[in-house]
This record gives structure tokens, C-alpha cells and sequence, in this order.
């Protein structure tokens, strides 16, 4: 069974910082990539990050980076100078891999074939 399971959320203060992990299994693809989206209460899902088989990361805000550890098979949100507007569930999705695109394509949710249960992070101001 193909899934990822997101861990590393919680309750922290206003100019905080979190990270995220990411650990995908029962994939018989060869690569994939990995995006990383948030839906905050009321609001449409968004795009926050991306890291491709390859290695190249593109995060959508200057706070954010997305990275991998292959040899562990985790992929990494680290979030800094966290605001009460970063309030959301954080979720981690699955591509079977893709290369070439451009960001663009990458920043799609409708791309992504298996998703996470999310996890919940909470800033206070």
C-alpha cells in the first residue's frame, strides 16, 4: 500500500520554528517527488514546498525549505520565523516521478498521487 506519513507538528509561538518529516513507503516507482501543501480552517489547500528526485527543492516563501535525506528515506520541512497565519494542517504528497517540469508544474496538488493524513501545526501569537 502506497502512503507517506507526516510527523513534527505541534503548538509553537509566533517567530518560532518547526520541522516537518516525511517518510513514504510501498512505492514500487523507481523516484518520485515529493510536495509539501497546507489547508488552513475555511481556506484552499496551498502549495508550500517541493523536492524533487533529484534533489532540487522549491519552496514558495523565503521562511521555508524542503530538503531529503536519501539514505534515510525522510524528506524534511524546516519552517522558521513562524506566524499565527502558518496556522494549518501540513500535508506531504507523493509524485510517481516526473522530471523536466518546470515549477510550476511541481506546485500542483492535482499532480500528486498519494497523500498524508497531515499534521497539525499551531503558532500563537
Amino acid at each position: 500500500q502506497v502512503k507517506t506519513e507526516e510527523s513534527g507538528g505541534g503548538l509553537v509561538q509566533s517567530g518560532g520554528s518547526l520541522r516537518l518529516s516525511c517518510v513514504p513507503s510501498g512505492f514500487s516507482w523507481d523516484f518520485y517527488n515529493i510536495g509539501w501543501f497546507r489547508q488552513a480552517p475555511g481556506k484552499e489547500r496551498e502549495f508550500v514546498a517541493n523536492v524533487r528526485w533529484s534533489g532540487v527543492a522549491d519552496p514558495a516563501r523565503g521562511r521555508v525549505t524542503a530538503s531529503r535525506d536519501n539514505d534515510k528515506n525522510t524528506f524534511f520541512l524546516q519552517m522558521n520565523s513562524l506566524e499565527p497565519e502558518d496556522t494549518a494542517v501540513y500535508y506531504c504528497a507523493a509524485q510517481k516521478g516526473v522530471s523536466g517540469k518546470g515549477n510550476s508544474y511541481y506546485r500542483d496538488a492535482s499532480i500528486y498521487d498519494s497523500w498524508g493524513q497531515g499534521t497539525q501545526v499551531t503558532v500563537s501569537s
